[in-house]
């Protein structure tokens, strides 16, 4: 358990400060996404959303390999 959590306010929204040992149990860091995985009146679940990660993976898995003597042409790509 991590201990109870003060709601804040920042700007027109609320926010809840997350305990060291839940950011590392996690493994967050600045500018990471989490996502509300269950919520009752009293109690949420939250969990890392790494979906992005996951789709720069695919898009890393699924890049082509370009011929070594391919040269791009700005003029004939733009050419009408």
């Amino acid at each position: 358990m991590w201990g109870a959590m003060k709601v804040a306010k920042w700007g027109n929204s609320l926010a809840v400060r997350l305990p060291k040992a839940l950011v590392e149990d996690l493994g967050l860091k600045p500018g990471n996404e989490v996502e509300v995985v269950s919520a009752a009146p009293e109690r949420i679940a939250l969990a890392k959303d790494e979906r992005r990660q996951r789709a720069i993976e695919r898009m890393r898995a699924r890049a082509w390999s370009v011929p070594e003597d391919f040269v791009f042409d700005r003029e004939e790509v733009n050419a009408r």
